[in-house]
């Protein structure tokens, strides 16, 4: 059975992808962005998140998980700063006025960082919640620079969140755990004179620690979550791969024809008779807490 996945957004560095950004926004959210759900769901049980929740998810991209954690109750801020086409579609799935009716006070979306968050609150005289939750469910550990991206973020959010808040932080799991790593490595051979400009790498054990470590909070517990990557057939998971924006300086370095190709070659070995392409992946969280 193919999953259904999300996404969130953190910057990182290194060229653009030459496929139009609003298609891989819409491949995004159509194919790819499913792949995450256990891990959200795994997470929200966890922790427990309902209608006391005020959750503040960095990175948000196009929303499911925050879709997710309102239909459990809990009121929901996203920003993004990195992905606009991505948000547009976040603002299709929870902000009401998309659909000719009144905003819900406890959702806000917001094209920037967690600091604009809180001056958009202030310029519509509402009060700038004291979020109890804070989540980056954008796996780190396989770019070049992603945690540097992650602790920034954080940085900024922190102050916004009460004291002892929990803060989500997720990462790739071990490459022999993860079938797709072998598909990803693609990028780095393809990629490798930018290779520090934005090419996959294997995830370290140590990933989430280090940069909860460099942000000053304080671990509390930590799992790991089984997520499938599922598709269709081949077509479907070469553009669902492409829209996570790991290709794009493979694509920058060589041409799309020759990153569609390679990749294709790379999927081979996990399509099934069916034509459905199956590859099993673990994911890690880390729970850590503000100081």
């Amino acid at each position: 059975m193919t999953p259904t996945l999300v996404r969130q957004h953190l910057p990182h560095a290194g060229p653009t992808s030459r496929v139009a950004p609003c298609s891989r926004a819409r491949d995004w959210a159509e194919i790819q962005e499913r792949m995450l759900v256990p891990l959200y769901e795994a997470v929200y049980e966890r922790l427990e998140v309902g209608p006391p929740t005020r959750l503040l998810g960095l990175g948000c991209g196009s929303g499911l998980a925050l879709l997710m954690a309102a239909s459990r109750g809990a009121a929901v801020t996203g920003v993004d700063s990195c992905t606009p086409e991505r948000l547009a579609l976040a603002r299709e799935r929870l902000l009401p006025e998309a659909w000719g009716t009144r905003a819900r006070a406890d959702v806000r979306l917001v094209d920037g960082t967690p600091e604009d968050a809180a001056d958009a609150a202030d310029a519509a005289d509402a009060e700038t919640p004291a979020y109890n939750l804070v989540t980056a469910f954008e796996p780190i550990g396989c770019m070049a620079r992603d945690s540097e991206g992650l602790g920034e973020l954080l940085s900024a959010a922190t102050p916004l969140a009460v004291r002892g808040t929990p803060v989500v932080l997720v990462g790739w799991g071990p490459p022999e755990r993860c079938a797709t790593s072998s598909v990803l490595r693609v990028a780095t051979k393809l990629a490798d004179p930018l290779r520090s400009t934005g090419s996959w790498r294997p995830a370290r054990r140590d990933d989430l620690e280090e940069v909860a470590q460099r942000a000053g909070l304080r671990p509390d517990g930590s799992g790991r979550v089984a997520c499938p990557f599922g598709y269709a057939d081949m077509d479907n998971a070469v553009r669902g791969l492409l829209s996570t924006g790991l290709f794009d300086a493979a694509v920058a370095a060589t041409d799309q024809a020759q990153v569609d190709k390679e990749l294709t070659e790379a999927l081979h070995p996990h399509q099934r008779r069916d034509g459905t392409v199956w590859m099993p992946n673990v994911f890690r969280y880390l729970i850590a807490r503000t100081p």
